[in-house]
């Protein structure tokens, strides 16, 4: 584990896995954090097979990174470009549900100017009433929870309202090893809040929010994600400046990592060759 002093102070831990073909930082989605077997799978695939340098951290508020009082998406943004000054001074982002909309705001700040691509992986924007939309004051719940915290009512209100898992299902993970690893990283989720609620809404993405997004950018979904994540993703690479969107058959939101990492791969690196 290595570590990196964002701009309010904040610790953020990472851990840092050297290649030879640039940087890639991965950034997770609600409830992630980089010991997550995903994630690391992830980064161990873009090293091993793919050459590139990965930076894997713990969002603030999660593992071994620390968190401040307020929750503000700019912090976030600083805990970035604190990672990519970390990285040299350039590095592309690869982002996996919020956190893919987390790198898009990142990339479009203005404020890391040494990002040079994108990957974002179903970012979850909700850009019609056709199904499923989050309450509009859906924060004030979620803050009183974490205020107070009861972290398995957080889980279970977050992923049922923010998220729109079913009940049932998240009653399951009850049950599951999982479960104490989203109690662990429950206290974060208003940072996921603070970079989704505005384009959650149910209304249609606005070519001006992203113009700022210089970075060649990858949008990918999984065929066999929901539709609510698929149609979000095409939305959101129809409105980025320099944007491509790739649909991948069998992948869904919980991902191969066998499927996802060579698109992810080919495109940061600008090769179709595997190193292996």
């Amino acid at each position: 584990m290595e570590t990196v002093t964002s701009a309010d102070g904040t610790v953020i831990a990472y851990d840092h896995y050297e290649g030879h073909a640039g940087t890639v930082i991965l950034i997770g989605g609600a409830f992630g954090y980089r010991k997550f077997g995903k994630m690391v799978e992830l980064a161990e695939a873009l090293n091993e097979q793919y050459g590139l340098t990965v930076l894997n951290y713990d969002r603030r508020g999660r593992g071994d990174s620390g968190d401040s009082t307020g929750y503000d998406v700019e912090r976030e943004i600083d805990d970035i470009a604190a990672l990519v000054e970390a990285a040299g001074g350039s590095a592309t982002l690869f982002g996996w549900s919020s956190g893919a909309a987390l790198a898009l705001r990142a990339a479009g700040s203005g404020r890391i100017l040494g990002v040079t691509k994108v990957v974002a992986f179903e970012p979850p924007f909700v850009v019609d009433q056709d199904g499923f939309v989050p309450a509009a004051d859906l924060a004030t719940t979620l803050h009183e929870l974490v205020a107070a915290d009861r972290r398995a009512e957080t889980v279970r209100f977050y992923m049922t309202k923010a998220m729109g898992v079913p009940r049932a299902l998240v009653t399951v993970m009850r049950f599951t090893p999982f479960w104490k690893h989203l109690l662990a990283t429950a206290n974060s989720t208003p940072h996921d809040w603070a970079v989704m609620h505005e384009f959650m809404r149910g209304e249609p993405l606005r070519p001006e929010d992203w113009v700022g997004v210089k970075a060649q950018t990858l949008v990918i979904a999984g065929a066999k994600s929901d539709a609510l994540l698929r149609k979000g993703a095409r939305a959101i690479a129809a409105v980025l400046p320099d944007a491509e969107f790739q649909e991948i058959p069998k992948l869904s939101h919980n991902p191969n990592v066998d499927l996802l990492a060579p698109a992810a791969g080919e495109f940061l690196t600008g090769t179709t060759e595997n190193i292996n």
